[in-house]
């Protein structure tokens, strides 16, 4: 479901629209809580630059998106401790 809304996004308003962006987090957010971690960091770090872009680092939906990422960091290296 999220996978087909972003694409349908993109089209429609395209890749660096911030309504397309939020679907970028959102499926990066889903992801990183099915521990796909690889494929969540990705588009979180989509997701953060195109925030930065678009709203700027100070908006608190960007500093939302750099929490997350830095939480998904977090778990990735406490997923290689064992």
């Amino acid at each position: 479901m999220n996978r087909r809304a972003l694409d349908a996004r993109e089209k429609v308003l395209g890749r660096e629209h911030p309504d397309t962006l939020t679907s970028v987090y959102n499926l990066a957010y889903l992801f990183h809580r099915q521990t796909r971690f690889s494929e969540a960091a990705e588009l979180y770090k989509r997701a953060c630059s195109g925030y930065v872009e678009v709203l700027g680092s100070d908006h608190p939906t960007t500093r939302a998106c750099v929490a997350y990422y830095c939480s998904l960091r977090e778990d990735m290296a406490n997923d290689h401790v064992y």
